[in-house]
């Protein structure tokens, strides 16, 4: 447990200048007690990390912080991972069980340490069993982890990718874990020239197992996070807005929901889905099967998270953004966690708040750790 040179008051984030109506389902806040647990999802567009619970009195909470460009995320207990522009960031959490910053946030996440990559496009991460970070260097088309000396140590390429070169050849973005290993990655298109996936980005994407380099499944538009969960393989397929289960065997594909948007964060607790959706950046999906799916369906394009019951399809709750945010990109639940909040990079509220672990023994017995 940590202890705490003072009494936690963090104060709350300043409205941006731009501002982002948000807006949720009746029921969310009444989902998130029932389920004990918080989300966290990033958006790069607007560099914001937002951190999603519920407060005693029963409102749901919405804290956000400031990240160049936050993309992938990772949790567990205690702690958050978040890719950004030129940095990974690990964030800690420093309350006890028992302790509360501002008096009822249960969860106060902290900055520890940055792994300076530079701008390689980092997407989406994982923490291996074995403790090893891995992250879709996209930019270099590659699965790569930290070096103490350089931006990166590249680890795995697909195989029609000949070489490393910054130059986002497949648009490697998504990985899955199975058993504390990479599994599965998610890729625009099977190409080896410079941004060669944009002509393919309806029809062209791939799920690839990571192991042998045996493309698992065919046919996707724009595919992204793959997920490992109760043994099932789910792909989202956003280029048509659906979640999709594959069938790693023979590679058949069966639609599990549709979303009105461009889908890019997938995350599971309790037999539910969580996806982040995203509006089109040109006003329109053009090209893309979603487009006349959204409007065959008479509906209109999303920005936002929709949580989905894996049995039904159904979206149970959501969370709406109007106006200046557009963009949204990973999201993880947080079971167990009532309502989290994190600290800025910078200023008062970071340089002030001091925290300590426990020493082993008393300070004043002879001898030296």
């Amino acid at each position: 447990m940590s202890v705490l040179e003072q009494a936690v008051s963090v104060s709350v984030p300043a409205v941006p200048p731009q501002t982002t109506d948000l807006t949720c389902s009746r029921g969310f806040g009444a989902w998130l007690a029932q389920h004990r647990v918080s989300l966290a999802f990033s958006s790069y567009q607007s560099g914001q990390l937002f951190l999603i619970g519920r407060l005693p009195s029963g409102a749901v909470s919405f804290h956000q912080r400031d990240f160049e460009r936050a993309m992938g995320l990772w949790w567990e207990p205690g702690r958050l991972f978040l890719a950004s522009m030129v940095q990974i960031w690990r964030l800690e959490n420093v309350l006890g069980p028992h302790e509360r910053a501002n008096a009822h946030f249960d969860q106060l996440f902290v900055p520890r340490t940055a792994r300076i990559t530079g701008d390689v496009d980092a997407h989406e991460m994982v923490v291996e069993a074995n403790g090893r970070v891995v992250f879709v260097n996209t930019k270099y088309s590659c699965l790569a982890t930290f070096s103490l000396s350089h931006s990166f140590k590249p680890l795995w390429k697909p195989k029609f990718v000949s070489r490393l070169a910054a130059e986002d050849r497949c648009h490697l973005n998504g990985l899955a874990l199975e058993n504390g290993r990479v599994r599965y990655v998610t890729a625009v298109s099977e190409t080896d020239v410079v941004d060669g996936w944009r002509p393919h980005r309806a029809g062209g994407g791939v799920v690839i197992r990571v192991e042998d380099d045996a493309v698992v499944a065919r046919g996707f538009s724009m595919p992204h996070s793959p997920r490992v969960h109760d043994g099932a393989l789910y792909v989202l397929d956003s280029g048509r807005g659906y979640l999709v289960r594959v069938d790693p065997v023979t590679g058949a594909k069966q639609d599990v929901a549709f979303c009105p948007g461009f889908m890019r964060g997938l995350a599971f607790h309790d037999n539910h889905a969580i996806v982040t959706l995203s509006l089109p950046r040109n006003l329109n999906f053009h090209g893309l099967p979603i487009e006349e799916e959204i409007a065959r369906r008479g509906g209109e394009p999303w920005c936002g998270v929709q949580i989905i019951n894996l049995a039904t399809g159904d979206v149970v709750e959501w969370i709406r953004l109007d106006g200046a945010i557009r963009e949204l990109f990973d999201v993880v639940a947080m079971p167990g966690v009532e309502c989290p909040m994190g600290v800025p990079l910078q200023g008062p509220d970071l340089s002030n708040l001091i925290t300590f672990e426990a020493p082993d023994r008393a300070l004043d017995e002879p001898g030296w750790a």
